[in-house]
């Protein structure tokens, strides 16, 4: 490892990982803190405190975004952000979106530790509803910011108690005055746990992001008829479930058939009236199917709709399917993804590109700012669990590659 004064402290950003950790805590090890709920505001407003201990300049939008800004010498310069999000899912672990949040937090302490002013403002980054656990729709936040889907849509979200985005950001104070929308920056760099396996596998310390891969999802809805479970024979159930199962298991089929690159998972199931002497008469679930190729993606949205449909017949039921948004892949900006990889060779650590798995809000931010994310290993590439894992010295490792891309960028001859 190269020898530089220009060190971040790992003690000091394991210390407020755990600290935001207290925040939704669960018994197994984990976090709770659903999007836009009083968890979620109690994360924010430590996350507030931290970056105005430093100075920092911290602005709302209207989506809920949180921006804290540390201006630069030219303040006519475009900023360089970083961040990632502070929202989980309802049994999530401690660092999936915390980490990127809370080391570019830790990046601006040690800019002002070390007395360092940058040519460019930089601005840290918690991005509102990363997960869509709480209202079915991921990357909330930075897809308003980013103009994928509309604010107003947005608002009009509900989730299972029927609370829209529109009143739960008003309820813990963080629809802010400032309009979601794409403002001029210079760079956006996320720093994520890698969430698989290959990182830990390859021993490799940091990931190189390249991309992301496309994705499509949906909302199903398969209708059949409730009926008595001890007095209903064969020959007249219209069994909803046994129709969403053969449903699934077109979606597990669908992601085999396309080896260790497919991905296909059902996540969310519901099933009406949910009772144990009741045949059920309707399911909705989640369908999502990911994919490096985009090709292979418009390949599954334009085979799975009609296929799906045609299961739930079979089995005396109808399915009404419903894409919620389809992700191109995503290509990250090469000059920002060669600052990172330049980074990791110069501080001596080992190093692979890997294109991510997962959605990021870096994948809709890069539709309108150079982008690039760095990976950290993850114990058993295990996330989205209360048991997710990384060692303090693999969440320092990614720290300082950000704090030398961000300081490079911020830095560069324009």
């Amino acid at each position: 490892m190269s020898a530089t004064n220009q060190r971040i402290d790992a003690k000091r950003l394991w210390d407020s990982l755990m600290s935001m950790a207290e925040i939704g805590a669960t018994p197994k090890g984990g976090v709770r803190r659903l999007t836009l709920t009083e968890v979620d505001r109690a994360g924010r407003q430590r996350f507030t405190e931290w970056c105005e201990a430093l100075g920092l300049q911290v602005r709302v939008d209207a989506i809920g975004n949180m921006f804290a800004r540390r201006e630069g010498r030219d303040p006519s310069r475009p900023p360089v952000l970083m961040g990632s999000h502070l929202d989980s899912q309802p049994s999530g672990g401690k660092f999936d979106g915390a980490l990127g949040v809370i080391a570019g937090l830790e990046v601006m302490r040690t800019l002002h530790d070390l007395n360092i002013t940058t040519e460019a403002p930089i601005e840290v980054v918690n991005w509102t509803d990363e997960e869509g656990s709480r209202f079915g729709h991921s990357l909330m936040g930075s897809g308003v910011w980013s103009g994928v889907y509309s604010q107003d849509k947005a608002y009009a979200l509900k989730d299972v108690d029927g609370v829209a985005v529109g009143e739960a950001l008003e309820a813990i104070g963080y629809r802010g005055p400032h309009p979601a929308r794409p403002f001029k920056a210079d760079a956006y760099f996320e720093l994520h746990i890698e969430q698989g396996p290959i990182l830990e596998r390859e021993a490799k310390q940091i990931g190189i992001v390249t991309g992301a891969q496309a994705q499509v999802w949906y909302d199903a809805v398969i209708t059949g008829q409730d009926a008595h479970a001890g007095t209903t024979p064969p020959s007249t159930r219209k069994d909803a479930l046994l129709a969403a199962a053969r449903v699934i298991e077109l979606v597990d089929a669908t992601m085999r058939q396309r080896g260790e690159d497919g991905r296909g998972t059902v996540g969310f199931l519901q099933v009406h009236p949910n009772s144990r002497n009741v045949v059920p008469g309707e399911v909705r679930f989640s369908v999502e199917f990911r994919h490096p190729l985009e090709a292979e993606v418009e390949v599954i949205a334009g085979s799975f709709p009609a296929a799906a449909e045609a299961a739930a017949r079979a089995n005396g039921c109808s399915l009404q399917l419903t894409e919620l948004f389809r992700i191109p892949a995503q290509p990250f900006d090469q000059s920002c993804v060669a600052l990172v990889r330049d980074a990791a060779a110069r501080l001596g650590y080992s190093a692979r590109e890997i294109v991510s798995g997962a959605g990021h809000d870096a994948v809709y931010v890069a539709r309108h700012v150079p982008t690039a994310m760095i990976f950290t290993p993850c114990k058993d590439g295990l996330s989205h669990n209360e048991e997710e894992s990384i060692l303090p010295e693999e969440a320092a490792a990614g720290c300082q590659v950000l704090f030398e891309a961000v300081l490079a960028r911020a830095n560069r001859e324009i």
